[in-house]
Parts: structure tokens; C-alpha cells; sequence
């Protein structure tokens, strides 16, 4: 009876332990959201009446429309980028014995532990002797190395799980590596490129500090014009941008779940 007592305890507070956990992640975004709707002029919480007026102002804002559609195309080309050098390294890194690889392996994810700050002045460096500061192309060139380890970790989890059996048993039947990574390999690891292209996606499309150094003119992305736009203005409108932020990441974390077929915490 007393055992259980205690673990009738133990499950009601783990529930609670979750609970107290999602809460604390919603209400953030909950807050913006909540703030964005606000009839006032300021931004507050509980919002001043109900409105829509904000969504209108942040849709007619040119410098955060143009913001976000150069994050969105950015965001894209990233994850295109980063999907296929990331893939073709973590194969590599999976398949293959070399001289290095370990260093090969430690140098590719050593953005996750290279200041974020430190590295966006060592390549805003680098692009200037590259000549390439200042262009979209160096800009890519950023985001593409920062969202290259969330890729590369994420793939090689997933290769390690991937079961060569049937990639053995294709080639076995004289199928060539070509088709086997067609019909074998892609769609076995299908819900991991998925989660992969979750990971690119998202940390470039929110990147700030990388962006802050490498973006210049009409080239700035939405994340470094909602800085800017703070540190001058405080009213409803940077909640309204938010809460799109916050859909846009939303919907492509769920729209990817449902195209892979499985959770992607899972």
C-alpha cells in the first residue's frame, strides 16, 4: 500500500515537474502574442482592449517586410546548403576510416563552441581578404557554417541507427551506389534529414549575432531589425513582427513532423 502510495506521488509529480516545464516555455511566446493583439500604444501585458491594428502596421512596415522576406529566402538557401555538405560529411565521417577524422569531426562542429560574437569578427575578417564582405554570398557563407554542426550532428545520430542491411542487401542484387542512396539510404533517413532541415532552418532564420556582422544595406534580416527597432521604439508593433517570428517557426517545426511522420522529439 505504501509503495503505492509513493509511486502514485512520484507520477502525479513528474506531471507536475512537465507541466511547471511547458509552462514556463509558452508563456513567453504567449506573452508576446497576448501583447500584439493591445488597442494601446504601448506594449503591455495584460494588453489595453483588443485589436488587430499592429499585424496592419507591421504589414505596411517595408523595412520589416523586405527584413522578412530576405530571412525566409536566406533561411531556404541555408538549409539547402548546409543539407547537402552536411549529409555528404556526416556519410563521410560514418562510413569512412582517415587520417584525421576526428579532427575532421571536431572542426566541423566547432561553431557550437566558438563564441558566437568571436566568430562572427573572425569571419567578417575573412570575408573582407575574401573580398566577400558585403555581398549575399558572404552572408550565406555565415549562416551556412553555423547551422552546418546542427545538420552534422543530427545525421551522423541517424546514420549510426541506420541499419546496412538492406543497403548491403541492394548491392548484393548489383544495384549501383548511385541507386542504392536513391531508393536505400534517403528514405530510410528520411525523418532525419527532416529534423536536420527543422534545425537549419530555424537557426538561421533567428540568428542575431552572426547577422548583426555580416549583414549591411538593404540586406538585413528580420531578427537584427527587431534589435533595432528596440532599442529606439517600445511599442506594440515589434510584438506584432515577433508573433510572426514565432509562426513562421511554429508552423515549419510542425509542417515537417507531419510530412515525416513522426515527432521530431521523438
Amino acid at each position: 500500500m505504501a509503495i503505492n502510495t509513493a509511486d502514485r506521488l512520484l507520477g502525479v509529480g513528474g506531471y507536475a515537474v512537465r507541466a511547471l516545464v511547458y509552462l514556463m516555455l509558452i508563456m513567453p511566446a504567449a506573452i508576446v502574442i497576448g501583447s500584439s493583439f493591445t488597442a494601446g500604444e504601448i506594449l503591455q501585458f495584460p494588453p489595453a482592449g483588443v485589436s488587430g491594428r499592429w499585424y496592419v502596421e507591421a504589414y505596411n512596415n517595408a523595412a520589416f517586410r523586405a527584413s522578412l522576406l530576405l530571412s525566409l529566402q536566406l533561411a531556404a538557401m541555408v538549409t539547402s546548403c548546409s543539407l547537402v555538405v552536411g549529409f555528404c560529411a556526416a556519410f563521410a565521417l560514418d562510413r569512412y576510416s582517415f587520417r584525421g577524422r576526428e579532427a575532421f569531426r571536431a572542426l566541423l562542429l566547432s561553431p557550437l563552441v566558438i563564441p558566437a560574437v568571436i566568430m562572427g569578427l573572425a569571419l567578417l575578417q575573412f570575408l573582407v581578404w575574401t573580398k566577400l564582405n558585403r555581398t549575399i554570398l558572404g552572408l550565406l557563407i555565415g549562416h551556412v557554417i553555423v547551422t552546418l554542426p546542427y545538420v552534422v550532428r543530427t545525421l551522423s545520430a541517424g546514420m549510426t541507427l541506420f541499419d546496412r542491411n538492406v543497403e548491403q542487401a541492394a548491392m548484393s542484387l548489383r544495384a549501383s551506389p548511385l541507386r542504392v542512396l536513391r531508393t536505400i539510404i534517403l528514405p530510410l533517413l528520411r525523418p532525419t534529414i527532416l529534423s536536420a532541415v527543422v534545425f537549419a532552418f530555424v537557426t538561421s532564420f533567428g540568428n542575431v549575432t552572426l547577422s548583426v556582422f555580416l549583414g549591411f544595406g538593404e540586406y538585413v534580416t528580420l531578427p537584427v531589425q527587431i534589435f533595432s527597432y528596440v532599442e529606439h521604439n517600445y511599442d506594440p508593433l515589434i510584438a506584432a513582427v515577433s508573433s510572426v517570428v514565432i509562426v513562421i517557426t511554429v508552423t515549419t517545426i510542425v509542417l515537417v513532423e507531419r510530412i515525416s511522420g513522426v515527432g521530431i522529439a521523438k
